[in-house]
């Protein structure tokens, strides 16, 4: 969300000033959290790199894109997701996501039109984090296998599920979640032929 990136920015701009210990301790539970992922470690740290250097480049060619634009990338397929004001923006997005060392696809969903207001996307974060709580407390869901990302009610998920029950189980918690309008469902199953040699 546009919060959490504005957050992100000036984390960067603070790391200077602060000490390494909590930064230690926050990288090595990171490290804990993305090994038990689906996509192990590895996978993780190369889908963070890969989101890291996408940002980069929408930041450095339009902050629009930067900030209007939602990336969500699990074993090299990006999600793009959001609203912009026109069919160019929309295409430099994806032309400038596929310029990305380690990209094996690009899901574009993003629309054409006016931006969100602040009401919208804090909406949009209201709905994320019920469906991410909704997902957590769900004894019969790997969690931590799965990206959520809401755009004008529209939720988005990606993520591996161990078989076709856990999928059905992810889409029914987002569908059943008040204000969502429409369901995207990028989910991959973790024995998908797809996957092999990820």
């Amino acid at each position: 969300m546009h919060i959490f990136r504005h957050l992100v920015i000036g984390a960067i701009c603070l790391l200077p000033l602060s000490g390494c210990t909590s930064l230690v301790i926050g990288a090595g539970a990171t490290a804990g959290i993305a090994a038990m992922q689906e996509r192990g470690l590895d996978g993780a740290v190369s889908d963070s790199a890969i989101t890291a250097e996408i940002w980069q480049k929408f930041l450095s060619q339009d902050d629009k894109l930067f900030l209007d634009v939602e990336i969500e990338v699990v074993e090299g397929e990006v999600l793009l997701a959001g609203r912009v004001p026109s069919v160019t923006d929309q295409l430099e997005a994806v032309r400038l996501t596929w310029q990305v060392g380690g990209v094996k696809r690009v899901i574009n969903e993003i629309d054409i039109g006016s931006g969100k207001s602040l009401m919208d996307s804090a909406g949009d974060l209201v709905i994320t984090t019920r469906i991410k709580a909704a997902l957590m407390f769900d004894g019969d869901i790997y969690a931590i296998n799965y990206s959520i990302e809401t755009v004008n009610g529209t939720v988005h998920l990606m993520g591996i599920a161990q078989n076709e029950r856990e999928r059905e189980r992810v889409i029914s918690h987002a569908r059943e979640t008040s204000y969502v309008k429409r369901v995207v469902s990028h989910i991959r199953l973790k024995d998908d032929a797809n996957r092999q040699g990820t």
